[in-house]
């Protein structure tokens, strides 16, 4: 069975930084997309994250480049979501996500439109001005 599992999250007051960790179980951890999804109330779920679990390369949405980093553990198969600079417009319920059994991504690079199939249960990120 498919886990992933994101400790982390928390409050924090603007200009402040948090670290999202996500420990993936239940499959081999192949080469495919893996990142972070987040969700406002009232605003639709974006992409902010991703990263090609086969090799390194990253995707970020605009709204974070330069102030989110995401990196991953692949002895660990835990991927990690470093946040800086945090805005109140950060705040948003955050989601790993995965793609388990949909097809490996063969060019290595992961956008949000390519679909997720593994979603963990989610960590609150609540930003104060």
């Amino acid at each position: 069975q498919v886990q992933l599992v994101e400790p982390g999250g928390g409050s924090v007051q603007a200009g402040g930084s948090l670290r999202l960790s996500c420990a993936a179980s239940g499959y081999t951890y192949n080469s495919n997309c893996m990142g972070w999804f987040r969700q406002a109330p009232g605003k639709e779920r974006e992409g902010v994250a991703l990263i090609y679990t086969g090799g390194s390369n990253t995707y970020y949405s605009d709204s974070v480049k330069g102030r989110f980093t995401i990196s991953q553990d692949n002895a660990k198969n835990t991927l990690y979501l470093q946040m800086n600079s945090l805005k109140p417009e950060d705040t948003a319920m955050y989601y790993c996500a995965a793609r388990v059994y949909l097809t490996a991504v063969l060019t290595g690079q992961c956008t949000p439109e390519l679909g997720f199939d593994s979603w963990g249960q989610g960590t609150q990120v609540t930003v104060s001005s």
